[in-house]
């Protein structure tokens, strides 16, 4: 093929590149991420250092001691937070830790109630309300919540979510205030959550407890100044999420891996959307370039 030949090849394809119709790139885009989607694509996952600090926080806790889990966000944001919550719970109920939940948001005792219903009663069967885990639920106040719990349990909290009173609770027996709890771990989309927990929690109790969370990737710029010193672990987004299921069913295997599994499955689309955009914007810069004029004509 001569030179005349190969360079007017090129410019059809250039021409066909300009004059595309966006539309054909929507339909890409949505392909790429409805097939990962219906095929349950799961790629991969190396942890990085956060994931493993988060699982090896959880696992340094000794066995049967008593944890706070505080789901802090809402449906809005359960397609990152979700998946790490169900393997948080799974972890930790492996290693036979007792859990007690309870929320900043509205609806985060909605997002503890699913995450008990779906993971820990049909995989931890074992586990009996009121003695290996308690329900709080949501209490108003945002970070005033935190400090009440740091000095008064029992007032912040009279009764569990059903309506039982706390001293009739074999769980929170003899428990006055988060000193009681080994780890805290908040799920938390935005305020109140992960940041009031390290401020008010952890810094009302240096040293008491460890503290980890699970954050949305528009949140975690502000925790990242508290890691690793207040912050033991950090869980990013459904990256995160991805990289701590991995880490947790290596060692802890889930009956059912759809639903210990989502993040990865989640991270699937992802990925294959990423990769086109990549390789679109590289065709629209060698579009662009090839475009102009030869002899340095602007």
């Amino acid at each position: 093929m001569t030179n005349e030949a190969q360079t007017t090849k090129a410019r059809g394809f250039i021409g066909v590149l300009t004059r595309l119709d966006r539309r054909w790139i929507f339909l890409a885009m949505g392909l790429s991420i409805a097939v990962p989607i219906l095929l349950k694509l799961r790629f991969p996952e190396y942890p990085g250092p956060m994931a493993k600090a988060t699982f090896n926080a959880i696992e340094a806790v000794p066995e049967g001691s008593t944890i706070l889990i505080s789901f802090d966000y809402d449906p809005a944001s359960a397609a990152e937070l979700q998946p790490m919550a169900s393997a948080l719970v799974h972890h930790c109920a492996s290693r036979r830790l007792k859990m007690v939940f309870t929320a900043l948001w509205p609806l985060g005792k909605q997002q503890a109630d699913r995450t008990i219903e779906t993971v820990l009663k049909p995989f931890h069967p074992e586990y009996k309300e009121g003695v290996d885990y308690v329900q709080l639920g949501f209490q108003a106040g945002n970070e005033g919540v935190i400090k009440l719990l740091a000095t008064n349990l029992p007032k912040q909290y009279p009764n569990d979510a059903s309506g039982e009173a706390i001293e009739n609770l074999p769980l929170l027996e003899g428990v006055e205030d988060l000193g009681a709890f080994k780890l805290i771990a908040s799920v938390s989309a935005g305020y109140p959550g992960a940041k009031e927990w390290v401020l008010y929690g952890n810094g009302a109790m240096p040293d008491a407890f460890s503290v980890v969370a699970g954050s949305t990737g528009v949140q975690v710029g502000q925790l990242l100044p508290y890691y690793p010193q207040q912050l033991e672990g950090i869980l990013v987004a459904v990256k995160g999420a991805a990289e701590y299921e991995t880490l947790v069913e290596e060692k802890y295997p889930a009956p059912d891996s759809t639903v210990i599994g989502q993040g990865r499955v989640r991270m699937g689309p992802q990925l294959v959307a990423h990769l086109l955009m990549i390789g679109l914007i590289i065709l629209g810069n060698v579009a662009m370039i090839a475009g102009r004029p030869r002899g340095g004509a602007r």
